[in-house]
């Protein structure tokens, strides 16, 4: 069995948003290293009766293989993951160090918007991430620069990784199909991002302040004209000896060519697609505390995010979603338990088809998950 890197044990005790290195860090030493994930997973909604009569369900979440090295100033970086009847690339990419400031990435790279990693600290991911702005991955090129306390990416992306007709992806993209009755014909291009951040360290911790802008086109297929589309984003996130916050305010908009419904657009991730407002606010608000001990680590967190539409139709309604949870991390074991309160929100309520549409009902729906992982 091979041994676990220095940079996944730092991946398994750190907080998640604060797994981010230099950019110059990945393969310092020539060679490929090979490492894995398997991962289980338990879910019990209390909102689904047949999960309540069966007390939840235990199922295979997923496996996946990382290929990460360096020869000389040149080097790759790929994850592949094999889920339940599917499989898909999170991401793939060459990268060449110009010098010990700049880095050259090209393939499959994750995009530079919002707060660098994740704007998350549970299995769940935070709002952000069902609306196409955390840790996502689209197919261009990218330049880091990291000198002191600045870092500076700048990127561009011709589409996203997949077809727009294909649901069967890691990171939240447009999608171009049939969604709750309505037809869409909508694809990524023409993608410019960059994202800016300042570093402030002191005694027993850091802050690090960043924005994030983002412009790109939408392709009908079916009429062959574009619209447009941005997001923007002020982000910070502090730690002090164990705690850690994170804090985070963005609007998007998808200005889509010869849509249907100005208001809504749709969208696709782990083999589903719903709808989501075409224009709206999202806010991030988290915090974790870190425990260590002599087997590991324990880091309890509670991530609140919220989606508020800003589009012509006043019954669009906000989407609410809280993740209260623990991290336990022990030896190559990585175990997260959540409980998750969702109102109007894809994933974690009842009505399961959208993010910031009109609400279906008037109640905070209720779920535990609990995912086991082992990497090596």
């Amino acid at each position: 069995m091979m041994n676990i890197s220095k940079a996944l044990l730092l991946a398994l005790l750190m907080p998640t948003s604060l797994v981010i290195t230099d950019v110059h860090a990945t393969g310092a030493e020539d060679g490929i290293k090979v490492s894995g994930i398997v991962r289980v997973n338990y879910a019990y909604k209390d909102y689904d009766e047949a999960s309540k009569d069966k007390l939840g369900d235990f199922t295979f979440d997923m496996a996946a293989i990382k290929f990460d090295g360096k020869l000389g100033d040149w080097g790759l970086a790929s994850e592949y993951r094999f889920l339940d009847g599917w499989n898909m690339l999170r991401y793939g990419y060459g990268f060449y160090d110009v010098n010990p400031q700049w880095q050259l990435q090209l393939g499959v790279t994750q995009v530079p918007f919002g707060n660098p990693g994740f704007i998350s600290n549970s299995f769940w991911f935070g709002v952000p991430y069902y609306l196409g702005f955390e840790d996502d991955y689209d197919l261009g090129v990218k330049a880091a620069y990291s000198s002191g306390a600045w870092n500076t990416e700048m990127a561009f992306f011709k589409n996203a990784e997949y077809a727009a007709s294909n649901n069967q992806r890691y990171a939240t993209d447009l999608y171009s199909g049939v969604v709750n009755g309505t037809e869409y014909f909508n694809e990524e291009t023409n993608q410019l991002n960059l994202r800016q951040m300042y570093e402030i360290t002191y005694a027993g911790g850091q802050t690090r302040l960043g924005g994030s802008v983002e412009f790109g086109q939408i392709y009908n297929s079916n009429t062959g004209n574009n619209g447009d589309r941005y997001a923007i984003a002020l982000h910070m996130e502090s730690s002090y000896n164990d705690w850690n916050l994170q804090l985070q305010v963005m609007q998007y908009e998808y200005d889509a060519a010869d849509a249907v419904d100005n208001n809504k657009i749709a969208v696709s991730v782990y083999n589903y697609q719903y709808e989501i407002a075409a224009k709206a606010q999202a806010y991030s608000v988290n915090i974790a505390k870190t425990l260590n001990t002599d087997w590991g680590s324990i880091k309890l967190y509670n991530d609140f995010g919220m989606v508020t539409p800003d589009v012509d139709d006043d019954s669009y309604d906000t989407s609410y979603q809280n993740v209260t949870g623990v991290a336990l991390a022990a030896g190559p074991t990585y175990t997260m338990i959540d409980f998750i309160l969702g109102k109007n929100m894809y994933a974690s309520t009842r009505d399961n088809s959208h993010v910031g549409l009109p609400e279906m009902g008037d109640s905070w729906d209720k779920r535990v998950n609990i995912n086991f992982g082992y990497y090596f």
